[in-house]
Protein backbone atom coordinates (compact mmCIF):
# COMPACT_ATOMS: atom_id res chain seq x y z
CA UNK A 1 0.00 0.00 0.00
CA UNK A 2 2.83 2.59 0.56
CA UNK A 3 4.12 2.02 -2.64
CA UNK A 4 0.92 2.75 -4.46
CA UNK A 5 0.60 5.94 -2.64
CA UNK A 6 4.03 7.07 -3.59
CA UNK A 7 2.81 6.56 -7.02
CA UNK A 8 0.22 9.40 -6.50
CA UNK A 9 -2.81 7.92 -8.00
CA UNK A 10 -5.25 9.82 -5.66
CA UNK A 11 -6.52 13.45 -7.02
CA UNK A 12 -7.80 15.44 -4.92
CA UNK A 13 -6.26 13.56 -2.13
CA UNK A 14 -5.23 14.66 1.44
CA UNK A 15 -2.32 12.40 3.02
CA UNK A 16 -0.89 12.80 6.63
CA UNK A 17 2.29 11.28 7.35
CA UNK A 18 2.20 11.28 11.24
CA UNK A 19 5.29 10.97 13.39
CA UNK A 20 6.60 11.28 17.11
CA UNK A 21 9.77 12.14 18.67
CA UNK A 22 10.70 8.40 18.77
CA UNK A 23 10.53 8.08 14.92
CA UNK A 24 10.30 11.40 12.53
CA UNK A 25 9.00 11.80 8.82
CA UNK A 26 10.16 13.94 7.45
CA UNK A 27 12.41 11.48 5.34
CA UNK A 28 9.52 9.80 4.11
CA UNK A 29 7.77 12.90 3.27
CA UNK A 30 10.96 14.16 1.39
CA UNK A 31 10.66 10.64 -0.43
CA UNK A 32 6.99 11.53 -1.64
CA UNK A 33 8.39 14.91 -2.74
CA UNK A 34 10.84 13.20 -5.35
CA UNK A 35 8.00 10.72 -6.14
CA UNK A 36 6.02 13.60 -7.49
CA UNK A 37 9.11 14.99 -9.00
CA UNK A 38 9.56 12.54 -11.04
CA UNK A 39 6.40 12.07 -12.12
CA UNK A 40 7.16 15.91 -13.41
CA UNK A 41 4.44 17.60 -11.24
CA UNK A 42 4.45 21.01 -9.95
CA UNK A 43 5.14 20.80 -6.38
CA UNK A 44 4.90 23.75 -3.45
CA UNK A 45 6.49 22.99 -0.21
CA UNK A 46 5.06 25.15 2.93
CA UNK A 47 9.00 25.16 4.77
CA UNK A 48 8.02 26.23 8.04
CA UNK A 49 10.56 23.57 10.25
CA UNK A 50 14.05 23.35 7.76
CA UNK A 51 15.29 25.61 5.47
CA UNK A 52 14.66 25.14 1.62
CA UNK A 53 18.83 23.79 1.30
CA UNK A 54 17.84 21.28 3.85
CA UNK A 55 14.84 20.21 2.13
CA UNK A 56 16.26 20.17 -1.22
CA UNK A 57 19.32 17.64 -0.04
CA UNK A 58 18.94 14.57 -2.12
CA UNK A 59 16.07 15.45 -4.60
CA UNK A 60 15.90 15.13 -7.83
CA UNK A 61 17.03 18.73 -9.21
CA UNK A 62 16.77 18.22 -12.95
CA UNK A 63 13.92 20.03 -13.53
CA UNK A 64 14.42 23.15 -10.39
CA UNK A 65 11.41 25.00 -11.97
CA UNK A 66 8.95 22.43 -11.08
CA UNK A 67 9.36 22.59 -7.32
CA UNK A 68 8.59 26.06 -5.35
CA UNK A 69 9.93 26.37 -2.37
CA UNK A 70 8.26 29.12 0.43
CA UNK A 71 10.54 30.06 2.70
CA UNK A 72 8.06 30.52 6.02
CA UNK A 73 11.22 28.97 7.60
CA UNK A 74 13.57 32.37 8.34
CA UNK A 75 10.41 35.11 9.46
CA UNK A 76 7.15 32.39 9.91
CA UNK A 77 5.14 35.55 12.02
CA UNK A 78 6.56 38.19 9.64
CA UNK A 79 8.23 39.92 12.42
CA UNK A 80 11.00 41.30 9.72
CA UNK A 81 10.16 43.32 6.52
CA UNK A 82 11.00 40.59 4.42
CA UNK A 83 9.08 39.27 1.83
CA UNK A 84 8.61 35.59 3.09
CA UNK A 85 5.64 33.41 4.06
CA UNK A 86 4.00 33.68 7.19
CA UNK A 87 1.75 31.30 9.38
CA UNK A 88 -0.84 34.20 8.78
CA UNK A 89 -1.17 33.73 4.85
CA UNK A 90 -2.34 30.03 5.72
CA UNK A 91 -5.99 30.57 4.54
CA UNK A 92 -7.56 29.73 1.45
CA UNK A 93 -7.78 32.87 -0.76
CA UNK A 94 -3.79 33.19 -0.01
CA UNK A 95 -2.95 30.09 -1.29
CA UNK A 96 -4.97 29.64 -4.57
CA UNK A 97 -3.04 32.67 -5.45
CA UNK A 98 -0.11 31.61 -4.26
CA UNK A 99 -0.32 28.50 -6.07
CA UNK A 100 -1.95 29.91 -9.15
CA UNK A 101 0.55 32.75 -9.83
CA UNK A 102 3.70 30.35 -9.85
CA UNK A 103 1.95 27.25 -11.33
CA UNK A 104 1.30 25.88 -14.38
CA UNK A 105 -2.18 25.41 -15.84
CA UNK A 106 -2.58 21.92 -14.43
CA UNK A 107 -3.09 21.82 -10.50
CA UNK A 108 0.25 21.16 -8.33
CA UNK A 109 1.01 19.63 -5.30
CA UNK A 110 0.77 21.32 -2.00
CA UNK A 111 3.59 20.12 0.87
CA UNK A 112 3.04 21.48 4.02
CA UNK A 113 6.15 21.19 6.48
CA UNK A 114 4.64 20.99 8.80
CA UNK A 115 1.24 20.85 9.88
CA UNK A 116 2.46 21.36 13.92
CA UNK A 117 4.09 24.32 13.39
CA UNK A 118 0.70 26.08 11.66
CA UNK A 119 -1.81 24.49 14.29
CA UNK A 120 0.30 26.22 17.36
CA UNK A 121 -0.91 29.57 15.62
CA UNK A 122 -3.67 29.30 14.35
CA UNK A 123 -7.14 27.38 15.77
CA UNK A 124 -7.80 24.03 14.71
CA UNK A 125 -11.32 24.83 13.10
CA UNK A 126 -9.53 27.35 10.98
CA UNK A 127 -6.84 25.55 10.24
CA UNK A 128 -9.49 22.33 9.24
CA UNK A 129 -11.50 24.95 7.27
CA UNK A 130 -8.72 26.00 5.05
CA UNK A 131 -7.41 22.31 4.16
CA UNK A 132 -11.59 21.27 3.40
CA UNK A 133 -11.43 24.18 1.09
CA UNK A 134 -8.09 23.39 -0.76
CA UNK A 135 -9.40 20.14 -1.57
CA UNK A 136 -12.47 21.24 -2.67
CA UNK A 137 -11.00 24.45 -4.37
CA UNK A 138 -9.41 22.87 -7.39
CA UNK A 139 -5.99 24.99 -7.02
CA UNK A 140 -4.02 21.82 -5.87
CA UNK A 141 -4.17 18.13 -7.28
CA UNK A 142 -2.78 17.50 -3.74
CA UNK A 143 -1.95 18.07 -0.25
CA UNK A 144 0.92 16.17 1.98
CA UNK A 145 1.00 16.93 5.35
CA UNK A 146 3.30 16.58 7.93
CA UNK A 147 1.87 16.15 11.86
CA UNK A 148 3.89 15.77 14.75
CA UNK A 149 1.30 13.56 16.91
CA UNK A 150 2.92 13.93 20.62
CA UNK A 151 2.54 17.93 20.24
CA UNK A 152 -0.97 18.12 20.28
CA UNK A 153 -4.15 16.96 21.84
CA UNK A 154 -5.88 13.78 20.60
CA UNK A 155 -8.35 15.85 19.56
CA UNK A 156 -6.59 18.17 17.65
CA UNK A 157 -5.06 15.78 15.93
CA UNK A 158 -8.21 13.69 14.97
CA UNK A 159 -9.98 16.57 13.65
CA UNK A 160 -7.15 16.57 10.90
CA UNK A 161 -6.93 13.21 10.09
CA UNK A 162 -10.69 13.26 9.92
CA UNK A 163 -10.34 15.34 6.93
CA UNK A 164 -7.61 12.63 4.93
CA UNK A 165 -8.05 10.34 2.27
CA UNK A 166 -4.99 8.46 4.12
CA UNK A 167 -2.69 8.18 7.14
CA UNK A 168 0.47 7.13 7.53
CA UNK A 169 1.71 6.57 10.83
CA UNK A 170 5.58 6.16 11.24
CA UNK A 171 6.78 3.92 13.85
CA UNK A 172 10.24 2.68 14.61
CA UNK A 173 11.17 -0.41 13.37
CA UNK A 174 13.36 -3.76 14.86
CA UNK A 175 16.44 -2.50 12.97
CA UNK A 176 18.05 0.71 12.94
CA UNK A 177 17.21 1.42 9.08
CA UNK A 178 13.70 0.17 9.47
CA UNK A 179 10.39 1.55 10.23
CA UNK A 180 6.76 0.72 10.64
CA UNK A 181 4.31 2.67 8.51
CA UNK A 182 0.69 1.89 10.08
CA UNK A 183 -1.63 3.20 7.36
CA UNK A 184 -4.82 4.02 7.55
CA UNK A 185 -6.91 4.60 3.71
CA UNK A 186 -10.38 5.74 2.91
CA UNK A 187 -11.76 4.94 -0.30
CA UNK A 188 -14.44 7.53 -2.40
CA UNK A 189 -17.25 5.04 -1.10
CA UNK A 190 -16.55 5.44 2.40
CA UNK A 191 -14.57 2.10 3.20
CA UNK A 192 -11.53 1.89 4.92
CA UNK A 193 -8.40 -0.34 5.32
CA UNK A 194 -5.93 -0.24 7.53
CA UNK A 195 -2.24 -1.97 6.51
CA UNK A 196 0.87 -2.16 8.13
CA UNK A 197 4.17 -2.31 6.19
CA UNK A 198 8.00 -2.15 6.97
CA UNK A 199 10.17 0.16 5.03
CA UNK A 200 13.62 1.14 4.66
CA UNK A 201 14.58 4.48 2.55
CA UNK A 202 17.99 4.90 0.49
CA UNK A 203 20.11 7.54 0.32
CA UNK A 204 18.39 8.93 -3.19
CA UNK A 205 14.98 8.62 -0.80
CA UNK A 206 14.13 5.56 -2.48
CA UNK A 207 11.60 3.53 -0.20
CA UNK A 208 11.76 0.08 -0.08
CA UNK A 209 8.75 -2.09 1.75
CA UNK A 210 10.29 -5.46 2.73
CA UNK A 211 7.49 -7.42 4.12
CA UNK A 212 4.57 -7.09 6.67
CA UNK A 213 5.61 -7.48 9.98
CA UNK A 214 5.76 -11.11 11.50
CA UNK A 215 4.26 -9.76 15.20
CA UNK A 216 2.32 -7.33 16.33
CA UNK A 217 3.36 -5.93 19.34
CA UNK A 218 0.89 -5.30 22.29
CA UNK A 219 0.05 -1.35 22.54
CA UNK A 220 0.47 -0.31 26.21
CA UNK A 221 -2.20 1.61 27.16
CA UNK A 222 -2.40 4.77 28.75
CA UNK A 223 -3.02 4.76 32.36
CA UNK A 224 -5.53 7.78 31.61
CA UNK A 225 -7.11 5.08 28.48
CA UNK A 226 -7.72 3.16 31.35
CA UNK A 227 -11.09 2.03 32.11
CA UNK A 228 -12.20 1.46 35.28
CA UNK A 229 -15.34 -1.58 36.12
CA UNK A 230 -18.11 0.56 38.11
CA UNK A 231 -18.89 -2.92 39.92
CA UNK A 232 -15.59 -3.13 41.77
CA UNK A 233 -16.36 -1.90 44.76
CA UNK A 234 -19.96 -2.29 45.29
CA UNK A 235 -21.35 -3.93 48.30
CA UNK A 236 -23.84 -5.80 46.82
CA UNK A 237 -23.41 -8.81 44.08
CA UNK A 238 -25.09 -7.97 40.61
CA UNK A 239 -24.48 -11.54 39.38
CA UNK A 240 -26.17 -14.79 39.89
CA UNK A 241 -24.85 -17.94 40.94
CA UNK A 242 -26.07 -21.36 39.43
CA UNK A 243 -28.12 -22.48 42.53
CA UNK A 244 -29.95 -18.53 42.45
CA UNK A 245 -30.06 -18.88 38.79
CA UNK A 246 -31.90 -22.07 39.40
CA UNK A 247 -34.50 -20.59 41.67
CA UNK A 248 -35.00 -17.78 39.34
CA UNK A 249 -36.67 -19.92 36.73
CA UNK A 250 -38.64 -22.11 39.05
CA UNK A 251 -40.42 -19.03 40.64
CA UNK A 252 -43.74 -18.55 38.94
CA UNK A 253 -44.45 -15.11 38.73
CA UNK A 254 -47.75 -13.42 39.61
CA UNK A 255 -50.37 -12.51 37.26
CA UNK A 256 -48.59 -14.48 34.30
CA UNK A 257 -50.49 -17.51 33.03
CA UNK A 258 -48.86 -20.34 33.23
CA UNK A 259 -49.54 -23.26 30.44
CA UNK A 260 -52.02 -25.12 33.13
CA UNK A 261 -54.03 -22.06 34.24
CA UNK A 262 -54.67 -21.53 29.90
CA UNK A 263 -55.94 -25.30 29.86
CA UNK A 264 -58.44 -24.73 32.70
CA UNK A 265 -59.96 -21.87 31.46
CA UNK A 266 -60.18 -22.90 28.37
CA UNK A 267 -61.63 -26.70 28.87
CA UNK A 268 -64.16 -25.90 32.26
CA UNK A 269 -65.09 -29.06 33.16
CA UNK A 270 -68.36 -30.17 35.30
CA UNK A 271 -68.54 -28.29 38.69
CA UNK A 272 -67.72 -24.60 36.50
CA UNK A 273 -70.29 -21.70 36.91
CA UNK A 274 -72.75 -20.68 33.97
CA UNK A 275 -75.33 -18.76 33.81
CA UNK A 276 -79.30 -19.92 33.50
CA UNK A 277 -82.35 -17.45 32.08
CA UNK A 278 -86.00 -18.34 31.91
CA UNK A 279 -88.22 -15.43 30.31
CA UNK A 280 -91.09 -14.78 32.06
CA UNK A 281 -94.79 -13.41 31.58
CA UNK A 282 -93.34 -9.61 31.82
CA UNK A 283 -90.72 -10.95 28.83
CA UNK A 284 -93.29 -9.44 26.06
CA UNK A 285 -91.17 -9.91 23.15
CA UNK A 286 -92.81 -8.92 19.69
CA UNK A 287 -90.15 -9.52 16.54
CA UNK A 288 -92.25 -7.48 14.34
CA UNK A 289 -91.58 -4.65 17.01
CA UNK A 290 -89.07 -5.10 19.44
CA UNK A 291 -89.66 -1.62 21.29
CA UNK A 292 -93.47 -2.08 21.49
CA UNK A 293 -92.85 -1.97 24.87
CA UNK A 294 -91.39 1.51 25.59
CA UNK A 295 -93.68 4.38 26.01
CA UNK A 296 -92.58 6.79 23.33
Amino acid sequence: MLSELLQGTDTGGFLVIQDSSSCTGRHLLKSFINAALNREENIHVLGFEVSEEELAEGLNTSAPQRLHFHNAYSDPLGWTDHLTFTVHQFCFDELTHLVKQTSQSKPATLVIDSLSWILRHQSPPAVCKTLQQLKRGGAVRAIIGLLHADMHQKGTVGSVCHLTTSVITVAPGMKGDEAVAKITKRSKSGKVMQYEEIFSIKEDLTVIVQSKPSHLEHKQTDPEEQQMDPTAHLTFNLRLSDTERKAKEKLALPFVFSKEKKTALLHSGQGSGRILYEPDANDDYDQEDPDDDLDV
